[in-house]
């Protein structure tokens, strides 16, 4: 196990809001102690008391009600801040110094990484180092190549960890495990009984001061072509041999190349962009998207974005895919939906039609619903029935099951490189029709379902 933690970025909001959380977390529960040394980076000409009372204030502020103070306490108290350029090979190579290797964490914006993996490897890490990187992984196709170019002349790929909390959720990792042990699911579990699949993270949630983050990101890049694509992998994935980084990661590579590519025609016709305009949410008055704090209303952002996806693969042909992620809507909804086909004859005597069975992951809050269809009490007449589960609460946090891993070396829940690569492949055609205009950036009220429903003689063009 690696006991020494370089946070570049230590300052940041992701720093605040889950990292220091998760090594609370992993203090309490006993899994690192005295032992480790976390190195915090950053911008601010700060000393390390100063750190040390700003990260006491994040704790505070961002751990549960059922945090220890003493976890916390120990965390804030064991940080040693340094000053630096993260794009400095000098300043990183103060920032990375000590005996042993080191797990030196990119707190940063996605668009720094290559300057900063090209300042570490002229700084130099100690053998056995390993590095962790946030999504996206890249900005294009070519980004991600570069990256990963980049990345192997610095360390080994098993050393590489390009994280998606998304994959340590309690909830996702149940997706996998509901269809692989239970024998009422496997055997279902293909196109000839799934329709359709509705992998969605509909949030309330507007910008929130976001903006030098999002404004140059939008939801594809910042939702679908990481988080969602991971989800598409767990439910269409063949069963792994076992759940060992090979075999896992191996089986998620095979779902992303078995996406049928995107003709220009099908960008215009199965996938979607909106961004919101003013509206309340919640009783909250929310600005138009381009009236927030620090957007370029000339880039185009766009906060909604559906893609509609097919798989070439036995398992899957014929079955739709659709991947949605929105801000500033209604309702929060946050699930995989497996849909089923309805059955082939209903043997009651009247024209009614029975409500389609859907299996509901729901990622936040984590649970699982089955809807399924009854008899009333008046004879004949369908009714609908859900069976629901709740989830008990994990052990760690997403954050802190990431960074246990790659403390101990498991890569087995993060991206490799060549998935990463597939990942952007699948998406190139709609971000190419997108910076054409071909498909039309569409509005809709903060506080709605989102954009309007698509008229059928439309042929899915946007007038």
């Amino acid at each position: 196990m690696i006991e020494r933690l370089a946070v570049l970025g230590a300052t940041g909001d992701l720093s605040a809001r889950f990292l220091l959380p998760a090594l609370a977390a992993l203090r309490a529960a006993g899994h690192i102690g005295d032992r480790l040394e976390l190195t915090a980076a950053g911008r601010e000409d700060w000393d390390g008391a100063q750190y040390r009372e700003w990260a006491a204030a994040q704790l505070d502020r961002h751990c549960g009600p059922g945090s220890p103070a003493g976890a916390r306490e120990a965390i804030a108290a064991s940080a040693d801040y340094r000053r630096a350029d993260v794009t400095d090979p000098a300043d990183l190579a103060r920032a990375v110094a000590g005996d042993g290797p080191v797990a030196v964490y990119l707190a940063l914006p996605p668009a720094t990484f290559p300057r900063v993996v090209t300042a570490l490897h002229r700084a130099g890490l100690p053998p056995g180092s390993r590095i962790v990187l946030e999504k996206p992984f890249g900005e294009d196709l070519a980004g991600a190549q570069e990256l990963n170019r980049l990345l192997a002349d610095l360390l080994p790929e098993q050393a590489v960890f390009r994280v998606d909390h998304f994959l340590a959720m309690t909830t996702v990792q149940n997706v996998l495990g509901s269809r692989l042990a239970n024998r009422v699911l496997e055997p279902i579990w293909n196109s000839t009984h799934i329709e359709a699949v509705d992998i969605v993270w509909d949030e309330t949630l507007a910008l929130e001061g976001r903006a030098g983050y999002y404004d140059g990101v939008g939801a594809l890049k910042d939702m679908v072509q990481n988080h969602l694509l991971q989800l598409l992998c767990l439910v269409a994935m063949e069963p792994p041999i076992t759940l060992g980084e090979r075999d896992l990661r191996d089986r998620k590579v095979d779902v992303l190349r078995s996406v049928r590519p995107l003709t220009e025609d099908d960008a215009v016709r199965r996938t979607r962009r909106a961004r919101y305009l003013p509206g309340r949410v919640g009783g909250r008055a929310v600005p138009a998207y381009t009236d927030e704090d620090g957007v370029d209303p000339q880039r185009g952002t766009e906060t909604f974005a559906e893609v509609e996806l097919e798989l070439d693969s036995w398992r899957w042909a014929g079955t739709r895919f659709r991947l949605r992620s929105g801000k500033a809507l209604a309702a929060d909804r946050k699930e995989v939906a497996v849909r089923l086909r309805a059955v082939p004859h209903l043997p009651f005597g009247h024209s009614g039609e029975a409500l389609p069975n859907v299996l509901r992951f729901g990622l936040e809050p984590e649970g699982l619903a089955l809807d399924l269809t009854g008899i009333g009490a008046q004879a004949h007449a369908f009714t609908p029935l859900s069976l629901t589960a709740r989830m008990e609460p994990p052990d760690l946090p997403a954050y802190g099951q990431l960074l246990l891993d790659v403390l101990t070396g498991d890569p087995a829940l993060s991206i490799r490189g060549d998935e990463a690569e597939q990942a952007w492949r699948v998406l190139t055609p709609v971000l190419a029709a997108w910076e054409r205009g071909l498909v039309p950036l569409e509005e809709y009220p903060a506080g709605s379902d989102g954009p309007p429903a698509r008229r059928p003689h439309d042929g899915g063009r946007q007038r």
